[in-house]
């Protein structure tokens, strides 16, 4: 078996378009115009090639042909969206060490989809190029290390890199290179900020169970009630995706179930935190007056809306995946790299029951 789970009966080769028809029982024409799509092909039919296809892990020629510019020394970011500012900023950083290695940058978008992801993966593997950027959080599952563990290990075997950047090790063994900034401790420094000014009902803005990225914020959130004497109420903690809409949705919808019973809200993203800004103002709640809010990321609308938030080393992770992946190093033998975070303050959190005024009034924001 091939690092991929695919029985090799000799020294690794590229799949050909006659292994799918040989797999699958058909023609090789056959082949050709399922994968072309310009031809009427029986349904089952369809399928057998198809399955073929996939367990083979065979590339067309047609699409290795247009995906030629991944050749060696190229490095491929795969990331959720390049829409979001998070995401957007990490891939900057990867492209100025890229560009400063004299490598070309590709940015491979999924949509949040793992089904994606694996297409992007094994498609870099399959056009060789020198290292393969992972960004973002992930649900932690034995199949998600099963598989990931796979494709690094295919990876490897082709020389190149797989680096899980904002994402958890996968554990011993696996060759794999991990780029991560503190999550947990700045979500632990953040509520401490709330705690400190005397807030006690912190509402959670951004439960999404099983995700990495929520799991750890949250576990620094209830870290930090837990070392001010503060008990973690389940019923203050909130589902929520990680956009502006679902934070105004959410914020809209508890504001509506009942009596207000929190004095400040954690809001596991700055996009979250802007959509709740928006849903307390139109119940006729100011910010920071009423209640304080604080984000995490420190991207747009941070800055506009006075968030005060934990700023996120952007850049600085896309460069050290990079510089880590091109360093020549065994990914078997380096630890994990974890980045440092910090509190932003801005003009969103007030003292608890009067104190210290603001300086300035947070400006409005929009929704």
């Amino acid at each position: 078996m091939d690092p991929w789970g695919n029985a090799l009966s000799g020294p690794a080769r590229r799949v050909t378009i006659r292994d799918v028809a040989t797999y699958a029982g058909v023609s090789v024409a056959t082949v050709s115009r399922t994968l072309a799509g310009d031809y009427p092909v029986h349904p089952s039919t369809r399928r057998k090639v198809l399955r073929a296809v996939r367990e083979l892990d065979y590339v067309p020629n047609a699409q290795a042909r247009a995906l030629s510019v991944a050749s060696p020394g190229a490095v491929a970011i795969v990331i959720h969206s390049v829409a979001s500012a998070y995401y957007a900023l990490i891939a900057q950083g990867v492209e100025e060490r890229a560009a400063a290695e004299g490598r070309l940058s590709l940015i491979c978008t999924t949509g949040g989809d793992p089904e994606r992801e694996l297409t992007c993966v094994r498609t870099m593997r399959e056009q060789r190029a020198e290292a393969v950027i992972l960004v973002g959080g992930v649900v932690l599952d034995d199949d998600y290390r099963e598989r990931m563990s796979r494709y690094a290990h295919g990876l490897a075997a082709s020389g190149s890199r797989l680096v899980l950047c904002g994402r958890p090790p996968l554990g011993d063994g696996v060759p794999a290179f991990t780029v991560d900034f503190d999550n947990t401790g700045g979500a632990h420094a953040i509520t401490a900020h709330l705690l400190s000014a005397g807030h006690r009902r912190i509402l959670y803005l951004g439960l999404r169970p099983g995700n990495s990225t929520s799991d750890t914020r949250v576990a620094g959130y209830r870290a930090a009630l837990a070392d001010h004497g503060v008990a973690s109420d389940p019923t203050l903690e909130m589902r929520c995706d990680f956009d502006r809409r679902s934070g105004y949705v959410t914020m809209k919808r508890r504001l509506t179930e009942g009596p207000r019973d929190f004095t400040a809200i954690f809001a596991a993203t700055d996009l979250i935190a802007a959509g709740a800004v928006t849903a307390l103002r139109e119940h006729g709640l100011r910010v920071p007056d009423d209640v304080s809010i604080v984000g995490y990321d420190d991207v747009p609308p941070a800055e506009d809306i006075g968030l005060t938030t934990v700023h996120l080393p952007h850049t600085e992770l896309g460069r050290a995946a990079v510089r880590l992946a091109l360093s020549g190093k065994d990914p078997l033998a380096e630890p994990p790299i974890t980045l440092g975070t910090h509190t932003v303050v801005r003009c969103s959190v007030q003292p608890l029951g009067g104190g210290r005024r603001r300086t300035r009034a947070c400006p409005p924001a929009g929704r």
